[in-house]
């Protein structure tokens, strides 16, 4: 059984047990997270799709770590007019261990859940 869940602006696709890296999210490592925006659930029959998220159904996960993403560099020279800029990036992230897939508006297992 698998889902697609809404995240920072972004969708991802998981499953239990998979580790996904998301946007920078409140929590200390350890903390359990609930995803409420679920927008598809499939499984061995037809799988179920939201208008646009799933009623009743969520996705548990703990967070597993705090990091911060590659460097994204940004230079911009002018050529013969003595002017340059270098300017650097690195994103928040969160890796997020995926527990357990809810529906029909049950509970995580887990211990002191925090809605995303």
């Amino acid at each position: 059984m698998f889902a697609v869940i809404k995240t920072g602006g972004k969708q991802y696709s998981v499953a239990a047990d998979d580790t996904i890296t998301v946007m920078s999210l409140a929590g200390e490592p350890g903390d359990a997270v609930t995803f409420d925006d679920v927008l598809m659930l499939a499984g061995e029959g037809e799988p179920t799709i939201g208008a646009p998220f799933i009623e009743g159904a969520s996705v548990a996960g703990e967070i597993v770590e705090h990091k911060r993403g590659p460097k994204a560099i940004s230079f911009k020279k002018r050529r013969r007019q003595n002017s340059k800029r270098k300017r650097g990036h690195r994103q928040d992230l969160t890796l997020v261990r995926i527990t357990e897939l809810l529906t029909g508006g049950a509970k995580p297992s887990g211990v002191g859940t925090a809605a995303e």
